[in-house]
Formats: structure tokens, C-alpha cells, sequence
């Protein structure tokens, strides 16, 4: 069976190394997923190509361009996820923070993810865990341990690549496991599917109901 693996990098150049490192982690992931049996379908999104997009979504309303709600469809759907920033002002760009506040808050639940960042110091390294992590943990994702930092000088050490293997073997293990236990005794990953928040709500209050509760 084929997993998919969404990848968001922010990236603002390119080449950039936030998508180097998007790619070094994803060729990891699906090296990590194909050796337990499993296909790997890797799915990047862009930001920087999302950009106008997005800028257009936070001021006309909150309503998504087509571009922007099929990257959103894209995201809830997969079955994990690769999310990758550069740092700027000691935090993730003002760019990936402005898609993930885009998305559906029931987007992610359940979601693995790595979470991962570049910077031109290792000083930086903290933004994994004072910043990513606890914004993904409030969409409920289900991070790694492992975050992956690149400072400039990290890119072809073998300290990073170990970090890189580490974080996607176990992105695979939690995207690959089959679920355990008897039926309505292990909890579950989430308490509701998740959505892109594209679709339309399917039922819908009768209007003698909603009568009664202003007239009551």
C-alpha cells in the first residue's frame, strides 16, 4: 500500500536550502517506508509559489484561491508530513506561519510529522522546539522526537545525514504501523477525521428550529 508524504517548505530562493533539506529528508522517508514494505508517494508544496495566494486569503475575507484550497486538500489528506522553514528573527518565516494558520484547524489531527529548519548558525536550532513544535502541537499533529536543524556549515557532514535518517525512520514507523488492539479499546490518533475545511456542511438546522430559539 502507497503512503503519502506532503512536504511544505518554505523556501524563499532557489535553489534554497530549505527545499535541499525538504528533499534530503523526503528521499530519506521514502527510503524508510519502501524498506517496510510500503510505497512512498512524496507531494511537495511550494510556499514561495503560493506566496500571492496566501496574501490574497488573509485580506479578501479568509476565502482560499484555488491554488491555495487544493494545497490545502492535498495536506489533509496525506498520511504524513515533511515541514521544513528557513529561520527568520529566530522563528519560522512569516510565509509558513501564514499557510498554517490558512489550513483547517482539524487538518492535521493525528498527522506525523517531521519538523525541520535551516539557518546560517546553529544558534538557531532551538526554533525546532521553541516554535515549531508548539505550533504544531496545537493543529495536533503527531511530531517525531527527532527535528532536523541544517546550519550552513551542517550541509554535507555526516552529524546531519545521521539526524535525517533518524527523524525518517521514525516518520515511516508511524506512517507504516498497522493499528493494534480490539476494536473501541485503543484510543486513536485523532477524535475526528480530518478536513481541509473546504467542504460544505451537509445538514442543516430547519428554519422553524431556528425560529423557536429566538421566540422560546
Amino acid at each position: 500500500m502507497t503512503r503519502r508524504i506532503a512536504v511544505v517548505t518554505a523556501g524563499l530562493s532557489q535553489p534554497s536550502s530549505t527545499r535541499l533539506l525538504a528533499d534530503r529528508i523526503s528521499d530519506a522517508v521514502g527510503t524508510a517506508v519502501t524498506a517496510r514494505g510500503a510505497g512512498a508517494d512524496i507531494d511537495a508544496i511550494e510556499l514561495r509559489d503560493l506566496a500571492t495566494d496566501l496574501a490574497t486569503a488573509m485580506t479578501v475575507g479568509g476565502l482560499p484561491t484555488p491554488a491555495l484550497a487544493q494545497a490545502r486538500e492535498r495536506l489533509s489528506s496525506a498520511d504524513g508530513l515533511i515541514a521544513v522553514t528557513p529561520v527568520f528573527t529566530g522563528s519560522y518565516s512569516g510565509l509558513f506561519k501564514m499557510f498554517f494558520d490558512a489550513v483547517d484547524t482539524d487538518a492535521l489531527g493525528g498527522m506525523p510529522t517531521i519538523v525541520a529548519a535551516t539557518g546560517g548558525s546553529s544558534r538557531h536550532s532551538l526554533v525546532l522546539d521553541h516554535a515549531m513544535r508548539p505550533l504544531f502541537a496545537f493543529l495536533r499533529a503527531v511530531v517525531v522526537p527527532t527535528g532536523v536543524y541544517a546550519a550552513t556549515e551542517d550541509f554535507g557532514g555526516s552529524a546531519l545525514g545521521g539526524r535525517i535518517r533518524r527523524a525518517a525512520d521514525e516518520l515511516a514507523a508511524l506512517v507504516v504501523a498497522a493499528p493494534a488492539g480490539v476494536g473501541g479499546f485503543v484510543p486513536t490518533a485523532t477524535d475526528g477525521p480530518r478536513t481541509s475545511g473546504l467542504a460544505l456542511r451537509t445538514t442543516v438546522t430547519p428554519f422553524q428550529e431556528l425560529l423557536r430559539g429566538h421566540t422560546g
